[in-house]
């Protein structure tokens, strides 16, 4: 009896654990089955257009040009945040760069500025009608070059993004072994030379990473070509599905989805290669500080220039404009209200909190499963951060329009929106915590009696709750900046500070939007000091 009694006692709790991982797994994929919704409706609203139809819209003149225009955005978007991101990691990573501690948060700082605002302040400033228009009228410059188009485009979303590009590759530089740079120096290799032997294809993956982020949100951007007037997929998806022209959105949606897959396969190549032609065994040590000589102050020129168009330029525009009003177009519709800050952050923290909930069994099961199947889940929850928001917003429209007609024009259709682009967010914070956490302290608190749930309670979430509160933060301040899906599923006379700053930008009332837009980036700049907290930005001048 003695003996039995043990034997079924761990009998009993194995197939209670069963019976716990059973539940945990259909919980975490009932939650990948619902954020990847949106996108099969997508798919579902496609197969229904007729096959002619579909060929039709596919193959015409002016849906390849949409293509080219955005498969050229992002090719040039990215090339160009290489090109600014890499050489400002290398100042502020390895030389002796004045204010190297400023210049790195200064590089990283335009993160914080959504890209349609910085799109906002470049038409206001170099648009046609703009400030630099203006003060060369006097002197007899009748006519400036376009910010229009493809060039504004790009330069918009270049310095607003090349900070994704920056940070990736530093973070490599910081963790480079000194060894292997000065063992190639010893080999006659000149400082060039072990940069471009040694140095760059231990970079590969960082650069990958970050140039992958830039190519993912130039794709799934909307604010910045809508305002650009350049047609790309995003601004024509949302200007078919506010003409209820489903077919053309369903269509073009489908081909953005494609171009995002394509990004991702490009970029894990990319970084593989990099993984198996690069692997070293990293040290301590770091190399040796570049010394720039009479260049070191030249130097500086090239951050203080970026500095300068992202972050000083925005904020300057937007405050002369904050002393400007324009009558003509004043009245309820472009009035500024204080609960349209409200409805933000109402809605944004409805998705914090939703994201948490539904982050914590897709993280633990990862975190805590065995086999491959057990991060399936996680995996599904990364697809509507892939996707741009302007399809996710489509395809739940198409969901509530179709399938749920009650939660038409609802705030929850608006929050799960958020919920499914930024999920991945609260995600990856939670699992990251839980893996720190010791497996043992739960089995500890289990043999002491303690119910599965009281465990976790008590022992697991207080331990993984720095995690939650960051993805939670995280989550909370991307929604407040996202834009097309706000645009299409916000329920009616709900305005918020992001669909307010779009009505009066297209109203040409620029001093109403002054207020709410630096609200915005304060706030914005929060997201910021999430960043700063969890990573080490080892800098010593």
């Amino acid at each position: 009896m003695s003996v039995s009694d043990p034997v079924s006692r761990r009998i009993k709790r194995r197939s209670r654990g069963d019976v716990q991982t059973l539940v945990l797994a259909l919980l975490a994929g009932s939650v990948a089955v619902a954020v990847l919704t949106p996108l099969l409706w997508v798919l579902n609203s496609a197969r229904s257009v007729p096959l002619d139809r579909f060929f039709d819209i596919l193959f015409r003149r002016t849906t390849l040009d949409i293509f080219l225009n955005t498969v050229v955005l992002v090719v040039a978007v990215t090339a160009l945040s290489v090109l600014i991101g890499v050489p400002l990691a290398v100042l502020t990573a390895q030389t002796d760069l004045p204010f190297r501690r400023l210049f790195t948060v200064l590089a990283a700082l335009p993160l914080v500025v959504p890209s349609y605002i910085g799109a906002f302040a470049f038409v206001s400033a170099f648009g046609p009608r703009g400030e630099l228009a203006d003060a060369l009228a006097p002197l007899g410059v009748e006519q400036i070059p376009s910010i229009y188009g493809l060039v504004g485009s790009v330069i918009v979303l270049t310095l607003f993004t090349y900070p994704y590009v920056f940070l990736t590759t530093r973070a490599s530089l910081l963790s480079i072994d000194g060894r292997t740079v000065e063992a190639a120096r010893t080999l006659n290799h000149t400082r060039l030379g072990a940069f471009r032997r040694v140095t760059l294809p231990q970079l590969k993956p960082g650069i990958a990473a970050g140039a992958l982020l830039v190519a993912l949100y130039t794709l799934s951007d909307f604010g910045t070509p809508a305002i650009m007037q350049f047609d790309v997929f995003t601004r024509i998806i949302y200007v078919r599905t506010t003409a209820r022209q489903v077919d053309f959105a369903s269509i073009f949606s489908i081909l953005l989805v494609v171009l995002t897959v394509v990004i991702l396969l490009a970029e894990s190549r990319i970084e593989r290669g990099g993984e198996t032609s690069a692997y070293v065994n990293r040290g301590t040590d770091r190399p040796g500080v570049v010394r720039l000589g009479r260049w070191r102050w030249v130097a500086t020129l090239f951050p203080l220039a970026v500095a300068a168009l992202a972050l000083a330029l925005p904020p300057a525009i937007l405050f002369t404009w904050l002393g400007r009003s324009t009558p003509e177009l004043a009245g309820a519709a472009v009035d500024f209200r204080w609960e349209f800050a409200w409805n933000s952050v109402t809605a944004s923290a409805l998705a914090a909190g939703a994201s948490v909930l539904a982050a914590l069994p897709l993280a633990y099961l990862s975190a805590r499963g065995d086999g491959r199947l057990s991060s399936l889940p996680e995996r599904a929850s990364y697809v509507g951060y892939a996707v741009p928001g302007v399809v996710v917003g489509f395809g739940l429209l198409s969901v509530a329009l179709n399938a749920t007609p009650f939660l038409y024009g609802s705030l929850a259709v608006l929050v799960f929106a958020y919920v499914v682009r930024f999920l991945p967010q609260a995600v990856g914070t939670t699992r990251s915590s839980i893996l720190q956490v010791d497996p043992q302290l739960l089995e500890a608190a289990r043999t002491l009696g303690k119910p599965p749930l009281v465990a976790f309670r008590k022992v697991v979430l207080p331990l993984v709750m720095p995690g939650i509160v960051a993805g939670a933060a995280l989550v909370f301040l991307t929604s407040m900046k996202e834009l097309a899906a706000t645009l299409l599923l916000r329920p009616f006379g709900f305005e918020t500070l992001v669909t307010y700053i779009w009505q009066v930008q297209e109203a040409a009332a620029y001093g109403q939007a002054a207020v709410p837009a630096l609200v915005l980036i304060g706030i914005s700049a929060l997201s910021m000091l999430v960043i700063l907290g969890r990573e080490r930005y080892d800098v010593k001048e």
